[in-house]
C-alpha cells in the first residue's frame, strides 16, 4: 500500500515538474529574448528546445506586449498580447521566442512538450 501512495506522489510531483515557469518584466521600448538564443542569453529555459514544444505567454502586467517568433533573423509570426490574456505559441525547433514591449509589462512564460 505504501508503495502505491509513493508512486502517486512521485507522478503528481513530476507532472508539475513537467513544466518551467519564469516571470518576466519587460522595461519600455525593450525587446527581450525570451529563449532560443541559448544558454546565459535567454530570458527563461525552454527545456524542450530540442524538440518541438508549447510556449503558454501569460500578459499579468497593465500593458500590452507583442509575442514575436522568428528563425534565424526572419520573422514567422507577431502576436499581440493584451493584460490578463494568455497565448499558446507552437515553438518548432530553432525558434526563437521574443517579447516586445512600449510600455512597461509583465508576463509569465512557461514551456511544455508539444504532444
Amino acid at each position: 500500500m505504501n508503495k502505491i501512495y509513493f508512486l502517486s506522489l512521485l507522478f503528481v510531483a513530476m507532472h508539475f515538474n513537467a513544466m518551467a515557469q519564469s516571470t518576466i518584466e519587460i522595461g519600455p521600448s525593450q525587446s527581450m529574448s525570451i529563449t532560443g538564443k541559448g544558454a546565459g542569453q535567454d530570458a527563461a529555459i525552454n527545456p524542450y528546445s530540442k524538440e518541438n514544444s508549447i510556449g503558454i505567454i501569460e500578459n499579468v502586467g497593465k500593458n500590452s506586449f507583442v509575442i514575436r517568433i522568428q528563425k534565424m533573423g526572419t520573422v514567422i509570426k507577431m502576436i499581440t498580447i493584451k493584460p490578463k490574456e494568455t497565448k499558446e505559441v507552437n515553438l518548432l525547433i530553432g525558434y526563437e521566442l521574443y517579447l516586445d514591449s512600449e510600455l512597461t509589462s509583465k508576463a509569465k512564460v512557461s514551456f511544455k512538450q508539444r504532444s
